[in-house]
């Protein structure tokens, strides 16, 4: 094997943004990419599909987030979000269970994947964020899962838009 010759230079600036630290505003132009969570960047958050409901909303309050990716091993099979948890759901899955609030479990009122309504990382990448604030207000969902589609592989998720965020970043 030949090894390539790394060259090593000298910074050019006396300040760098702290990694992780995203947008702090947006304007309705920019482009919609730069206030998705992108996964390449940063991990989801996730939660066990077995979990309680109130294991999952403490675990999401540690992570500073209103939703989280329900997984099963290794797979994604949903996502729940702090609205759900304490929103109407737990009581209607109590009422036709029959059960109590500390039954319920992340698979009883999460939203399965094959429910979602997601947006494709190639149409959004031809978007601003005036049309991703647009498109919250026309569905009335808070989260909205973005995948992409490899050349040759199966569906893959690439980030999360969170209305919550994007009126954030263009309030400032």
């Amino acid at each position: 094997m030949v090894m390539t010759r790394i060259p090593i230079q000298t910074a050019t600036c006396s300040s760098l943004q702290i990694p992780g630290v995203g947008a702090r505003q947006a304007k309705p132009d920019d482009p919609a990419l730069s206030v998705m969570t992108d996964f390449r960047e940063l991990n989801p958050v996730t939660v066990s599909d077995s979990a309680t409901i109130d294991d999952a909303l403490e675990h999401m309050k540690h992570a500073g987030v209103r939703s989280a990716f329900a997984i099963q091993g290794q797979l994604v099979v949903g996502l729940i979000t702090a609205y759900d948890i304490n929103g109407e759901k737990p009581m209607q899955h109590i009422l036709s269970m029959v059960s109590s609030r500390p039954e319920v479990l992340v698979r009883d009122i999460m939203q399965r994947v094959e429910d979602w309504q997601v947006v494709d990382i190639n149409a959004l990448d031809r978007a601003a964020v005036a049309d991703v604030a647009g498109l919250f207000d026309r569905t009335h969902l808070t989260h909205i899962p973005v995948l992409e589609s490899p050349e040759h592989g199966e569906l893959r998720l690439r980030g999360l838009l969170s209305a919550a965020r994007v009126s954030r970043l263009l309030a400032r």
